[in-house]
């Protein structure tokens, strides 16, 4: 590995270890075996290079949801099945994603003013995660997506995970699992089939 992939594996243990907001620069450095000036030169700013490693966690939490389940479950695209067995994959990740999800709460809690540049750094990766959920309920490859889509069915699966995420990480016990969302989506389209 070079500096740039020795910083960002460095950030990502320092936000798992320490959070946002308490880890230095020269946390990365020392964790990353790397200097300070490594940092300016690749990222720019500590604060991207805190981003960027945020966005990879993400990234790779999200290759952990095993949207094959669905597939192999012969559950097709858009079905309420499909539905179910996404929420459930998504789910089961949460206890392993514990560290990732706290250090999502700490960056909602974030003063805008004291750190814009990050605020505005994480709502453009929201936009990017939107579009990454869409393929595990349709099939359609994340290139293929319109805006439209992107803006609405995105915006609805964001919000879910993030809603679910706080339960969880408040009380899983209490937690809403998959098959509640499922009957309470497959209530809410019943209900609209009526009216």
């Amino acid at each position: 590995m070079g500096h740039r992939e020795d910083l960002l594996e460095g950030a990502k243990r320092c936000l798992l270890e320490k959070g946002f907001v308490r880890t230095t620069a020269r946390d990365i450095v020392k964790e990353s075996g790397t200097n300070l000036a490594s940092i300016g030169y690749h990222y720019g700013s500590k604060d991207a290079l805190l981003v960027q490693a945020y966005v990879s966690l993400i990234e790779e939490m999200g290759e952990g949801f095993d949207p094959g389940a669905a597939v192999r479950s012969g559950a097709p695209a858009g079905s309420l099945e499909r539905f179910r067995e996404v929420w459930s994959s998504i789910i089961r990740s949460f206890p392993e994603s514990r560290a990732v999800w706290m250090l999502s709460f700490e960056l909602l809690l974030v003063d805008g003013d004291r750190l814009p540049e990050i605020r505005r750094l994480l709502a453009e990766a929201q936009v990017q995660g939107r579009s990454g959920l869409i393929p595990l309920f349709s099939d359609v490859p994340e290139d293929e997506l319109d805006q439209e889509t992107i803006a609405s069915e995105g915006r609805l699966y964001q919000t879910l995970l993030q809603g679910l995420m706080l339960q969880w990480v408040f009380d899983a016990e209490s937690a809403t699992d998959a098959d509640q969302l499922t009957e309470g989506l497959r209530r809410v389209l019943a209900a609209a089939e009526r009216a």
